[in-house]
């Protein structure tokens, strides 16, 4: 199912009593962020907060803020249900037809394929109100915590252009307002953005940006994705909603941007100014460090009649962005199998804050297999960011971190079943020796084999006979322990 927009979402959310409407006057400085940090800890509502002070336009926060919601904002049930069309997807890379009749059954995933494709219309409601005076005071942007450096766009959608192939890239990047007219744009230096800010910094030019906010959550979705390089982000939102993203092109730069955003912000970031941005209260549970960041200069505001603003708030897990990460793990897991088909599962938890903890079940063949796991996904793409990977047997639940740990616990000798690495860290890890830079620990607790240097059996888990099991069942409400 694919939205409009994000008014068709809000409405669905409403429906199924997903969404609460807050009338009561509202601070957007600290106090709109309170009460979602109560609300997400308490696994609560969608928030449209109606009558924020100083400002018409209302806020929508804590949209992906469950497993429901971010299921709810694919068009699906499960998430688990994308992956499945990933699958089914990825075969048709996988099959060379041998006839004419293989080549015949491929022709209807390819068109579909095609269909996902995104698509420029003359007009959208993205630019239903063209600003004369353009200003981001116009918007209720947010100070989530009190050590804040400031107020930040924390939902946006990033558009920009590589200046040698062309092609689209989308990120989600946070942005600190400084004032009327600029913003920090948090490029580190492993971002997509970052690469092309650094390619058109070599060729002395600006590098144009655009910047929406809303429209069919997918898309916001897909501004997240780990996608492999090269990959469109619009094209994988099409995907997503089974539809192709309708586009616009922008007013004061060369971009498109989807039709039915409820804002769009245009602009450029200059080769050579960079400010201090931050500090800036992180998805870790910590305040990030201020740092020096490219500059971006806004050029002009479009948006809908009354627009809605999305914004969303990080730190201490639960969060919203967990459920985001949630559907990152659950989708892109067959990638992952595709090149290691030896996994089974992954989960990303909480505690780890999505990408300093891997814990993954492995059907294991020979001496050493968990090592090999190991190295091969922290040379995955954003897997080279996690602290810690642990890998247990194919049938260990790693949805269940307290199995996990039962087995980490029980099963594994510190010297022989550890491995520590070094090589690049998340930018926000405050506890790597230097920036960028630090070490990592893999450990393997799955059960050891006498090839692996065990000199003894390895014991059985103690699980009832199957026989039993059934019995018990059968009788349990003849023992009255209902």
């Amino acid at each position: 199912m694919a939205y409009k927009d994000l008014r068709e979402f809000v409405e669905r959310l409403e429906r199924e009593g997903e969404l609460k409407r807050i009338k009561t006057e509202v601070d957007s400085e600290l106090e709109i962020t309170e009460i979602t940090d109560r609300v997400s800890k308490a696994y609560g509502p969608a928030l449209l907060f109606e009558n924020v002070r100083g400002y018409s336009w209302p806020v929508l926060i804590n949209a992906f803020g469950s497993k429901k919601r971010m299921a709810m904002s694919l068009g699906v049930n499960d998430l688990d249900e994308i992956a499945r069309d990933i699958v089914s997807f990825m075969e048709i890379a996988d099959q060379v037809p041998q006839t004419m009749m293989d080549k015949v059954k491929l022709l209807p995933k390819i068109a579909q394929v095609a269909n996902f494709i995104p698509k420029l219309v003359r007009h959208g409601a993205c630019q239903e109100v063209v600003e004369s005076n353009p200003s981001l005071d116009l918007l209720p942007v947010l100070k989530c915590w009190p050590e804040d450096a400031g107020r930040f766009i924390t939902l946006p959608q990033v558009y920009t252009k590589d200046p040698e192939t062309g092609k689209r890239n989308v990120g989600m990047y946070r942005m600190q307002v400084y004032d009327s007219k600029t913003t920090g744009m948090h490029w580190h230096t492993h971002h997509d953005g970052a690469a092309i800010y650094r390619k058109n910094c070599q060729l002395g030019k600006p590098t144009e940006v655009a910047v929406a906010l809303g429209g069919d959550p997918a898309i916001t979705y897909a501004a997240t994705a780990p996608l492999p390089p090269g990959i469109d982000e619009l094209l994988f939102a099409g995907f997503l909603r089974k539809k192709p993203v309708e586009l616009v092109k922008c007013k004061t730069v060369d971009l498109e941007v989807p039709a039915d955003a409820e804002i769009v912000l245009e602009g450029y970031v200059d080769p050579w100014e960079r400010r201090i941005e931050g500090p800036f209260g992180d998805h870790t549970g910590y305040y990030s460090l201020a740092d020096e960041y490219p500059v971006f200069h806004l050029t002009a505001v479009t948006h809908r009649k009354n627009p809605i603003y999305p914004a969303t708030i990080v730190g201490r897990p639960p969060q919203e962005d967990c459920y985001m990460a949630l559907a990152t793990e659950r989708i892109f897991l067959p990638l992952l199998k595709f090149q290691l088909p030896e996994i089974v599962d992954m989960h990303l938890p909480m505690e780890g804050v999505f990408h300093n903890c891997a814990l993954v079940s492995i059907k294991k063949s020979y001496p050493g297999h968990a090592r090999k796991v190991m190295s091969s996904l922290w040379g995955m793409g954003q897997m080279m960011f996690a602290k810690f990977i642990i890998v247990v047997d194919e049938d260990v639940n790693v949805q269940d971190v307290s199995e996990v740990m039962w087995k980490v616990f029980n099963n594994v000798d510190p010297r022989r079943d550890t491995m520590i690495v070094d090589g690049p860290l998340d930018v926000l890890d405050h506890s790597a020796p230097t920036p960028l830079m630090g070490s990592k620990m893999g450990i393997d607790a799955t059960r050891k084999w006498v090839s692996e240097g065990h000199p003894r059996e390895w014991p059985n888990d103690i699980k009832m006979s199957r026989e039993i099991v059934e019995l018990v069942n059968r009788k349990w409400s003849e023992y009255g322990l209902d």
